[in-house]
Formats: structure tokens, C-alpha cells, sequence
């Protein structure tokens, strides 16, 4: 008797085999759906460009969401003493606030007195109640004393670890964390930059806080012990008791030319 081989049926890619709802599998893993429902309908908008407004700030939630997971798996790493590791959650997290950093240029097309329109809708919200950025001070402090405990517990002296052992898992861990910090700061400059392009100097934002509190952010660290080494290195580097260098005058010829409106 010979045996006949039946071949498979085949497989029907279009019919979407996740649970969920949407007519693709795409669309329910991603949960387009959902996702694309929560800005405001066409019928609720005053102006076009909030669509635009919600965009950016939704996105940046996000962005901070995934940071957020990186700073909490690298805080457990460095209590593990698995510093390259944290190092590597690190940059990722750091590559997610520089995009939501780099988003802020769609803010720069939206009209000043469009924006006007715009914060007519927004009641008494601000960014200062993101519970993005509110998460990530609070991973960051938690990332903070892991390291803190990972140094004092190893007895690092990071001043001579950056002098004579930069190639060491505890200098890049240290990088790892000053670059997060910068990326933060870079964000607030930027944001700060966008608020004023929008609302101008000596105004207060929706939530009543003066602009100007913006601008003194700017100047925070979350790691002062790693910025305090940096300042500790110059002093007692090889030009360590130079007195500072005369700033020479600039001739009046190289000065920018003054113009009405600049």
C-alpha cells in the first residue's frame, strides 16, 4: 500500500491570531486603537495645533515610561555589582530623554499666540505634574545612592579612579551617570528655551509658577559627588595653583553688529 503525504493547509496570514481587538495583529499588540483615541477628537479641539501640543507631551510619557524601567533594572545591576550592565540600561535610558529632547523642535512651529488659544484648554495643568519626570527624580535618586553605597562599601577614591583607572567598570559606571545627568539638564535648557518662546519672560504658567523657576532648574545635579570630582581633578591637576587666565578684550570690530528687534 503506498502511503500518500498530505501536504499542510496553508497558513492564512491575513487572519490575525492575538487576543484583542483591531483587524490585524499589529494593530492588538500595539493597541493602535486605544493609543490613537487619546487625543482629543476633532469636535473637541479649539485649535488644529493641539493635536501637535498632545503629540509631543504624550510621546515624551512614554519615552520617560522606558527611561524609568532602565533606571530601576540599572539601580538592581549596581547593587549587584554589575556595572557594565547598569552602564548599558543607562545609555538607553539617556538615548530616550535625548528623543524626547529632540522633539521639542515640533514645539518651535506652533504660533506664540496659536499657544495662547491652546492654554484656554488646559486648565491648571503643567508640565511640573508629569508623572513621567516626577518618576524619573525618583529612580534617579534611588540610582543615586546605589551608587553612592557601591563606592563607599568598595572604598573607591572615584577621584583617583579618574586620575589612573578610566578603562575600569566604576569609571564608566560613573560616565554612565553623568551623562544621564546632563541629559536631563540638557532637556531643561531646551524646555526652558521652548517656554520662553511661547509665553515670553516675567509670566506665570498654568499651574501659577513663574517661567523663571524654569531657568533656575537648569542648574541642578542629581550627582554632585560626580561634578564635585571634576572640580577636584582641576584643582589639583598639573595647572592646579595657576591663578585664572586674563580674559583678553574683545575688539570692538569683532562685536556682533546691533540691530533694532535683536
Amino acid at each position: 500500500m503506498t502511503s500518500q503525504t498530505t501536504a499542510p493547509a496553508a497558513k492564512d496570514y491575513s487572519v490575525p491570531v492575538l487576543p484583542g481587538t483591531g483587524d490585524t495583529d499589529y494593530a492588538r499588540y500595539m493597541r493602535t486603537e486605544t493609543l490613537l483615541s487619546l487625543q482629543r477628537r476633532p469636535e473637541e479641539v479649539i485649535h488644529r495645533d493641539e493635536l501637535l501640543f498632545q503629540v509631543v507631551h504624550q510621546s515624551t510619557e512614554l519615552w520617560l515610561k522606558l527611561a524609568c524601567q532602565e533606571l530601576a533594572d540599572s539601580t538592581r545591576l549596581i547593587d549587584e555589582g554589575a556595572f557594565d550592565g547598569a552602564v548599558r540600561l543607562l545609555e538607553r535610558a539617556r538615548l530616550g530623554v535625548r528623543l524626547a529632547t529632540d522633539q521639542l523642535e515640533m514645539m518651535r512651529r506652533l504660533s506664540p499666540w496659536d499657544f495662547q488659544t491652546i492654554r484656554t484648554v488646559l486648565g491648571h495643568g503643567s508640565g511640573f505634574e508629569s508623572p513621567g519626570w516626577a518618576a524619573a527624580r525618583r529612580a534617579t535618586a534611588l540610582l543615586g545612592e546605589a551608587f553612592d553605597r557601591a563606592v563607599d562599601e568598595g572604598g573607591v577614591d572615584l577621584a583617583e579612579v579618574y586620575r589612573s583607572r578610566p578603562d575600569t567598570p566604576v569609571h564608566r559606571l560613573a560616565e554612565a551617570l553623568i551623562g544621564w545627568d546632563e541629559g536631563i539638564s540638557l532637556w531643561r535648557v531646551e524646555h526652558c528655551k521652548m517656554s520662553l518662546r511661547l509665553l515670553g519672560e516675567d509670566v506665570l504658567g498654568t499651574k501659577g509658577i513663574p517661567i523663571g523657576v524654569l531657568t533656575r532648574l537648569i542648574s541642578h545635579q542629581f550627582f554632585p559627588r560626580l561634578w564635585l570630582v571634576r572640580t577636584e581633578l582641576t584643582r589639583t591637576g598639573p595647572m592646579g595653583d595657576a591663578p585664572p587666565a586674563a580674559t583678553p578684550p574683545v575688539p570692538e570690530a569683532a562685536l556682533p553688529e546691533e540691530r533694532p528687534g535683536t
